[in-house]
C-alpha cells in the first residue's frame, strides 16, 4: 500500500495523524486538495496519508479477499508500522471512517483519538449487484439495478482502476459493515452533514459509544470533505 507521510511545520508532543480517504478517491485528493493536510502539519502534528488498495498509487488487488475490511485493516497497519508509528489518531471520511472503525481491532492499544465523517450506518455495498458491475466494468454493459449502476459509474470514471475497484467493492461486500462497540480509549467524534443521505440512521451507532459527539455540518455527501467545517472540525478535536 503506498503512503506518503508529511512532517509537522514545528515540533510537538502529539502522536502522528493517520488520514483515510474514501471510496473511488485517494489520499491526494481528499485530504492534500482540501487542506487538511496543511492545517494538521501546522498545527504540529506528523500526518500519514496511505492510498487504500486500488486506490491512487496502491497496486490493484489480485482478487476480492485482499479487499476485505479486516484485510485492509491490516494493510493500513503495515504502513504505520513501517513509518515507525505506535500510537496515533484517526480520521477517516466514508469508505475511510468504515476502515477506520476497524483499527482499535487491529491495532490494539495504539488508537488515541478518531474523528469520522460521512459514516454510513449500513454497508452500502451489500446493495451491489455484483456480477452486474464486473458486466459493467468488463463489457460496459449498463446494470438494471439503479444503485449498481451509479456505483458502476464511479469505478468506470477511474479508468484502468476500474477492474481493481470493482473488485474492492466485491471485497467489502463479503465483510458488511456491523458496527461493534468502539474499542478506542475515547469515543469518536462523529461528523454529520445536514444533507448527506449516507448518513441517515447514524444514530444507531453513535449510541453504542458512550460519550461520542456527533457534529452536524453544512453539505451532502460530497460536500462535507472539502468544506471548512470538517476540516476545522479535526483540528479542533485532534487538538484536544
Amino acid at each position: 500500500m503506498a503512503s506518503r507521510v508529511f512532517p509537522p511545520d514545528r515540533p510537538g508532543d502529539s502522536p502522528p495523524v493517520l488520514l483515510l480517504h474514501s471510496f473511488a478517491s485517494d489520499g491526494a485528493a481528499d485530504w492534500v486538495e482540501t487542506g487538511v493536510v496543511a492545517a494538521l502539519t501546522g498545527a504540529g502534528r506528523t500526518v500519514v496519508v496511505p492510498d487504500l488498495r486500488g486506490h491512487g498509487d496502491s497496486p490493484a488487488p489480485a482478487a476480492a479477499h485482499e479487499c476485505g475490511a479486516r484485510a485492509v485493516a491490516e494493510d493500513i497497519v503495515a504502513v504505520l508500522d513501517g513509518a515507525g508509528v505506535t500510537a496515533f489518531d484517526v480520521v477517516g471520511y466514508s469508505l475511510g471512517a468504515r476502515l477506520g472503525w476497524e483499527l482499535p481491532e487491529a491495532a490494539p492499544g495504539r488508537v488515541r483519538r478518531a474523528v469520522f465523517g460521512g459514516l454510513s450506518p449500513v454497508e452500502p455495498f451489500a446493495a451491489v449487484d455484483v456480477a452486474a458491475l464486473h458486466r459493467a466494468v468488463r463489457d460496459g454493459a449498463e446494470p438494471e439495478d439503479p444503485f449498481t449502476a451509479m456505483i458502476a459509474g464511479m469505478v468506470r470514471s477511474r479508468g484502468e482502476r476500474a477492474a481493481g475497484l470493482a473488485l474492492c467493492v466485491e471485497g467489502l461486500r463479503g465483510t458488511p459493515f456491523e458496527a461493534a462497540p468502539w474499542g478506542g480509549p475515547t469515543p469518536p467524534v462523529f461528523v454529520i452533514g445536514e444533507d448527506d443521505v449516507m448518513t441517515r440512521g447514524i444514530e444507531r451507532i453513535v449510541s453504542l459509544v458512550g460519550g461520542a459527539e456527533p457534529i452536524i455540518v453544512p453539505g451532502g455527501h460530497f460536500q462535507v470533505l472539502g468544506g471548512a467545517a470538517f476540516r476545522d472540525t479535526i483540528v479542533r478535536v485532534l487538538g484536544q
